[in-house]
């Protein structure tokens, strides 16, 4: 998480707190993974290792499909829904839901924001725009804040994973048109859907960017 924040993880768990909804969590979580590093580096044994864990995993802990599985990273919740395409059955009744859909649809509903920020910039993602999310998304920022700003020259930040950790000039190209339009404005806070998305932005523009759930 960005510096004295506690991720989207934590800020995900507090809302459904609030809003008395129980979550759970697979025992084996902190070995399991979407598979995208995998996927997208072309090692495809490695992403059959990772599907041979996870699919069984989250079989049990959504009580054999009874339950969706919430995912706090855009990124990761497309790849979970690209493994579960190929899955035999009885693992294709796997649900996957991103928490920001999740927090729009079950969560938001059933809480009273009270203290609204004036003005959110908003970073979309590449991976939430093909999911369908950007207009959920600009949706959980607008229930937060009174003024949303989308940059009309968004685009991909080009951090693409550990590209913009190991090429950041890649990044540092990709967003220098965002980060001039938004250096005109004011804003108490800068969110987007994905963490490394907003490393990316963060570096950009010199403002921390946090989840949107934050």
């Amino acid at each position: 998480p960005a510096d004295g924040g506690g991720g989207a993880a934590a800020a995900f768990a507090t809302l459904c707190k609030r809003a008395s909804v129980a979550l759970t969590w697979p025992d084996e979580l902190p070995s399991l993974c979407c598979g995208t590093p995998w996927k997208s580096k072309g090692m495809r044994r490695g992403l059959e290792e990772m599907t041979a864990r996870v699919l069984p995993a989250l079989w049990a802990a959504t009580r054999e499909g009874e339950l969706p599985v919430v995912v706090d990273a855009s990124s990761c919740t497309e790849g979970l829904r690209q493994m579960l395409e190929t899955a035999a059955e009885p693992y294709a009744k796997i649900r996957v839901v991103d928490a920001v859909a999740f927090t729009a649809e079950t969560v938001l509903p059933r809480l009273t924001v009270t203290a609204p920020l004036k003005s959110v910039a908003l970073h979309p993602t590449c991976s939430a725009t093909r999911l369908g999310l950007a207009d959920t998304l600009r949706r959980v920022a607008e229930a937060v804040a009174d003024s949303v700003t989308v940059p009309v020259t968004w685009g991909c930040c080009a951090f693409a994973g550990d590209r913009g950790l190991l090429h950041p000039e890649l990044t540092a190209s990709a967003t220098v048109r965002q980060a001039t339009e938004l250096s005109g404005g004011e804003f108490d806070a800068h969110a987007s859907c994905n963490r490394t998305c907003e490393l990316g932005m963060t570096r950009a523009t010199g403002h921390p960017y946090v989840h949107v759930l934050e």
